[in-house]
């Protein structure tokens, strides 16, 4: 079957050493079984370091130390794994991330998750969103499904596209198309939502505790945050099983948005890719924090 991705997914290349919040930072690393047999084959100096660095308790995964870093990363923040022996002795993990794939009824999907800043960097500058391009044949067959989301993925886009109206009007006719908004719940209400949420870093509670779905974002922000919520859309509209499903998903979508534009506007636009990856990791990365958010939208 075929393998689809946005049209701006091949320009990305992770950028090491350059990476300001580099993923081996604060993430438990699990180890998939083909990757922990081969580090368990691996005799020389390095393979029994990377031996010693596992924690076989539960899931199998990198032991972090104690300012939370991966073992193997360096001090110039480079992979040592890849350092001493190559890309090829990676766990799936680090060889995908940020990548992220889903099955439809045309193929499989895949694209980059904006937790990565350079990932977020790509996504929040391209205005091809709408390209979805066949990039490979892959194994396996489409799967067959009662519902199938991408016509209403092209219908949102459409929508959201339309340069010919200003972006607050777009926004409010997926609102009136769909039925389904953050005013379901008032700002306070959401705030609670947020305050009761898992955080990587507890400073993102007090962040996300200046939410409103009214405040009007800075005008240079808009074509951000319509690529911002195009992107949210691709990755958690695209896989859903009926339209209840894409419903919930499209309000958690669309709440991620109204965030991103309340942190736009405390923070100043210029640092709009910072908190798109804040949002991205704290809510979008937690499939407890996504779950809990898109149960409020269900009927």
């Amino acid at each position: 079957m075929k393998l689809f991705a946005p049209a701006y997914y091949q320009k990305f290349a992770c950028i090491a050493d350059r990476c300001q919040h580099t993923c081996c930072v604060g993430w438990e690393i699990d180890i998939d079984n083909d990757t922990m047999q081969k580090y368990a084959a691996c005799h020389d100096n390095y393979g029994k370091r990377i031996q010693v660095s596992i924690d076989e308790v539960d899931t199998p995964h990198f032991r972090l130390d104690v300012n939370e870093r991966c073992p193997h990363l360096d001090d110039r923040g480079l992979c040592k794994i890849i350092l001493n022996l190559g890309e090829d002795y990676l766990c799936e993990i680090c060889r995908e991330h940020p990548r992220f794939y889903h099955d439809t009824p045309y193929g499989r999907e895949v694209g980059i998750g904006m937790a990565c800043e350079e990932a977020a960097r790509l996504i929040l500058s391209s205005d091809d969103y709408q390209s979805i391009v066949a990039i490979d044949e892959i194994d396996g067959d489409a799967e067959v499904a009662d519902f199938d989301p991408l016509p209403y993925r092209a219908h949102i886009y459409a929508l959201l596209s339309d340069a010919s109206r200003p972006y607050s009007e777009r926004l409010h006719s997926l609102y009136d198309t769909y039925g389904i908004s953050p005013t379901i719940h008032s700002d306070e209400e959401w705030r609670k939502t947020f305050a009761s949420l898992e955080y990587l870093d507890d400073s993102h509670r007090a962040m996300f505790s200046s939410y409103t779905s009214t405040l009007s974002a800075p005008i240079e922000s808009a074509q951000t945050l319509e690529r911002a919520l195009a992107y949210f859309i691709f990755r958690h509209c695209s896989d859903v099983c009926d339209k209840e499903d894409f419903l919930a998903a499209l309000g958690f979508c669309l709440l991620c948005e109204r965030l991103l534009a309340t942190l736009a506007s405390v923070y100043g636009t210029e640092n709009i890719i910072t908190v798109a990856r804040i949002v991205s990791e704290e809510l979008e990365y937690s499939e407890d924090n996504t779950e809990a958010i898109k149960w409020e939208f269900y009927p």
